[in-house]
């Protein structure tokens, strides 16, 4: 998954359980979780769509709920936002001419009239997540309602609901094999995010370590 560092026995797993309807952020610094502002603690992925040109039928509706019509500036938003830290804002630099480290989504997630933006600040190397932010138009600016900052952070919209995913290291545990994530998935209800499912996986040791051995398939002989 972009934004974390999964090791290749555990691909799969970290996979199948962004996919899942819960999974969970810990440790993270600050998550605000109002459209006041308030914070919560707790703590991946946008890239350019490309939409195929199709003729509508008649009897085509169009599609309920906020839709992108121009898109936000995503440097400006983290730049100018009190609420990302002055660590992420600092490391927050272009790695190639003006390409910054930044995925962003557009998507219905707080049922506002305009697409909310969820933007994830990632490191130029490797891209682990360092922080996630969701920012929802008031009417007169983005506001940001979510922030989760720690490494190995990540979030992505699914079906309206806010996946964070966050990977789980045990002391001794190299960059590139954690012991685990934890995935939270939050629904904007209340004028807040409230959590609503939270998994941890753990990874197998076992896998990666060593040549598995396959048995030959026995011979036969007929009479």
């Amino acid at each position: 998954m972009r934004g974390l560092k999964v090791r290749g026995g555990n691909k799969g797993l970290a996979a199948s359980g962004a996919a899942m309807a819960g999974l969970a952020a810990v440790g993270v610094f600050t998550v605000a979780c109002s459209s006041g502002g308030s914070g919560v603690h707790d703590e991946g992925a946008a890239h350019t769509d490309v939409v195929a040109k199709a003729t509508p039928s008649p009897n085509s509706s169009p599609t309920s709920g906020a839709q992108k019509t121009e898109g936000a500036n995503p440097v400006k938003l983290i730049m100018s936002d009190p609420k990302v830290s002055e660590r992420v804002k600092a490391d927050l630099k272009p790695c190639a001419r003006d390409s910054y480290p930044l995925d962003t989504s557009y998507g219905n997630l707080t049922g506002g009239t305009k697409p909310d933006v969820v933007v994830n600040v990632l490191t130029c190397g490797d891209a682990v997540g360092m922080g996630t932010y969701v920012y929802r138009d008031n009417g007169e600016r983005y506001e940001n309602v979510f922030a989760a900052e720690e490494p190995a952070v990540y979030s992505a919209i699914d079906r309206g609901d806010l996946v964070v995913t966050k990977q789980v290291y045990a002391k001794g545990d190299p960059a590139a094999e954690p012991s685990g994530e934890e995935v939270t998935t939050w629904h904007w209800a209340g004028g807040k995010f409230v959590q609503q499912y939270w998994v941890r996986n753990e990874f197998s040791r076992a896998v990666g370590e060593g040549e598995a051995i396959v048995p030959e398939p026995s011979s036969t002989s007929e009479n």
